[in-house]
C-alpha cells in the first residue's frame, strides 16, 4: 500500500516509537483537557461540523454504528442523539480519552447503546460485514498507515454501508489563508500550552493538517480502497471538509 506525507508526521521526532504508540501516548497526556481545549479553540464550531457529518447518515438510518478514533465519544454520543440507532460501539487507541469517553456516555445514560473499546483502525478486531455506517472525526490523520486503516474500515462495514470522515483541512481563499495560517501556527499552540502545558500537540496537528492528502486527493484514496460515490462538502472557508464513501 501507498505512504503518504502525513503517515510520518509525529508529535516527537526525536522518539524512537512508531507514530500510532507516540499519537497514543499524546492523546493519553492532553485526554483530560482535551474537550475544553476543542470547544475553546473552535469556539464551539466543532460541534456544528460532527452535527452535520452525522446527519449525512439519516437517510441510510444505521442501525449499527462504528466510530473510529472515537476519542471522548463526541460523535457517538451525538449520533446516537440524532439517528436512535441500536448500537454504537467505538474504538481509540487511547485509554485516557476512552475513560473520559466512558464517563461521559454515562452521565449522557446510553451506556445501554454505546460501548467504547480500546482499538486500533489497522486492526478492526470485529467480523466483516459488521456495521451499516463508520464515522471517524479527526482522526484519519493519525493513522500510522492511511490506507490500511480504511481498508480495514471498509471490511467491518456491510455491502451499500457508508463511510463519513469529518476531517481539518486548510482554506485556499488568499482572503482568510493568512488568519487560518497565524490561528494555527501561533495562537493555536499558545492556547494550548497555557491550558494543558502541551503545545506539542497542537503542533503536530497543524503539521499533519499540513501534509493530509485533502480534498480530491483523500476521495481518491478511498477509491483506491475499493470506496464508492464518494463525496466532499467543505465546511467553514474549507477549514474542515465532510467525506462520504459507500461500500
Amino acid at each position: 500500500m501507498a505512504q503518504y506525507a502525513h503517515d510520518r508526521v509525529v508529535p516527537d521526532r526525536s522518539s524512537g516509537l512508531e507514530k500510532k504508540h507516540q499519537v497514543e501516548q499524546m492523546f493519553d497526556h492532553i485526554a483530560g483537557n482535551y474537550d475544553f481545549l476543542n470547544r475553546s479553540m473552535s469556539m464551539g464550531i466543532d460541534k456544528r461540523w460532527r452535527k452535520k457529518a452525522i446527519l449525512t447518515l439519516r437517510e441510510a438510518a444505521p442501525q449499527k454504528i462504528l466510530d473510529v478514533a472515537t476519542g471522548t465519544a463526541d460523535v457517538a454520543i451525538m449520533a446516537s442523539r440524532l439517528l436512535k440507532p441500536e448500537q454504537i460501539k467505538g474504538i481509540d487507541i487511547s485509554e485516557g480519552m476512552l475513560d473520559v469517553g466512558r464517563k461521559k456516555v454515562h452521565s449522557a445514560g446510553l451506556s445501554h447503546v454505546i460501548e467504547l473499546l480500546k482499538g486500533d483502525s489497522e486492526t478492526i478486531n470485529f467480523n466483516d460485514h459488521t456495521f451499516d455506517a463508520v464515522t471517524v472525526a479527526f482522526g484519519v490523520r493519525n493513522f500510522q498507515h492511511l490506507e490500511k486503516g480504511l481498508a480495514e474500515i471498509r471490511r467491518v462495514l456491510k455491502p451499500g454501508g457508508k463511510l463519513v470522515v469529518l476531517e481539518f483541512s486548510k482554506p485556499t481563499s488568499p482572503l482568510y489563508k493568512p488568519f487560518y495560517q497565524l490561528y494555527m501556527k501561533t495562537i493555536c499552540p499558545l492556547m494550548a500550552h497555557l491550558f494543558s502545558k502541551s503545545s506539542t500537540a497542537y503542533q503536530y496537528l497543524d503539521e499533519s493538517i499540513d501534509k493530509f492528502p485533502e480534498g480530491k486527493n483523500f476521495t481518491r484514496v478511498l477509491e483506491s480502497v475499493g470506496f464508492r460515490n464518494t463525496t466532499i462538502q467543505k465546511m467553514t472557508f474549507g477549514i474542515c471538509s465532510i467525506y462520504c464513501g459507500e461500500k
